[in-house]
């Protein structure tokens, strides 16, 4: 029951984030843009993110085989290409990280090394985002001319960046209640498989290139979505827009991240002197995107053999 309540709870915040995005546009203008969508540059967005979840799988076979769950490229990129699938039918990133991680422990890992694989990652991929993010700053903070966009800014980029340091920190720490208080002790051990990863000499300048690599190709995939519609805006505008949303899209507050995408890229086209309606539109389109891969993922899932012999495992108990 109470699974059901949080599940109606993000639906009806993805139903009102869309609604407060969409009140004062006009959806003639809307139905302009997408009368004229280029599929060609919505093509080229699906393989980008294809790239993308393979880079992500790279960068979690790195992590899980420090985690004593070990896997190979390939059931990694599946694994990826199955939790896409789940992420955009449960709320936010929950489903397709439950679904790894019972995949995970399908490949013979223990429950707590399946988790710990996950949750770094998770965490590594967040640490990156906050270092582009506050890389980025004096670039973005000059295009944003409204001082309370400026202040949201900065305010998002210190909160991610100091979450980031403060969770690698706790990996330093030796307090004894750390390790031994349940609530703790496992964030405890993945800062520690974090410290470990990224600055290991012999992973972490991998891990590197693959964190950053793959939150650029977000970057390129909402580039594709504006130059599908024709709208304005250069490359280097939406690389110091996109990072800031992906990450606030990142709050589990909604399904899939519909609604806070596409109020927060609203806002955010509005206070960089861009078309809000345009950001409502590439938004659309950068989900839409994604649940393509979702569809995918879904084949992918069907196919699988973890599918079928859970069916056959089920048959035979009945």
């Amino acid at each position: 029951m109470r699974q059901f309540l949080l599940l109606a709870i993000r639906i009806i915040v993805s139903l009102a984030l869309l609604y407060l995005a969409l009140r004062g546009i006009n959806f003639a203008a809307i139905q302009a843009r997408l009368s004229q969508i280029n599929l060609v540059w919505i093509v080229a967005a699906v393989l980008v993110t294809i790239f993308q979840i393979f880079l992500g799988a790279l960068r979690w076979r790195e992590i899980s085989l420090l985690c004593h769950a070990p896997l190979t490229d390939m059931q990694a990129f599946r694994y990826n290409m199955i939790g896409a699938f789940f992420n955009q039918t449960l709320p936010s990133s929950i489903g397709g990280d439950a679904m790894r991680l019972w995949l995970v422990k399908r490949t013979g890992a223990g429950w707590r090394a399946a988790t710990y694989s996950i949750l770094t990652d998770r965490a590594v991929g967040l640490i990156a985002l906050a270092i582009i993010i506050v890389a980025s700053l004096p670039w973005s903070y000059n295009m944003i001319g409204d001082s309370k966009g400026r202040a949201a800014l900065v305010f998002v980029d210190f909160a991610a960046l100091a979450g980031g340091l403060g969770f690698l920190l706790l990996g330093h720490l030796n307090w004894p209640w750390l390790k031994s208080w349940w609530p703790t002790k496992h964030i405890h051990a993945c800062s520690v498989v974090a410290n470990q990863v990224i600055f290991s000499r012999h992973s972490g300048p991998k891990i590197a290139v693959l964190s950053l690599s793959i939150h650029v190709l977000a970057v390129v995939i909402a580039w594709c979505a504006v130059r599908s519609i024709a709208a304005a805006g250069s490359f280097e505008q939406i690389f110091m827009l996109t990072p800031p949303i992906m990450l606030i899209t990142m709050v589990p507050i909604s399904i899939a991240g519909w609604g806070v995408r596409e109020a927060t890229m609203m806002v955010a086209f509005g206070y960089a002197g861009l078309v809000p309606a345009d950001g409502t539109v590439v938004s659309i389109l950068f989900g839409a995107v994604y649940f393509i891969l979702g569809a995918l993922g879904g084949l992918v899932w069907i196919f699988s053999s973890e599918k079928s012999s859970t069916f056959k495992a089920v048959s035979e108990d009945a």
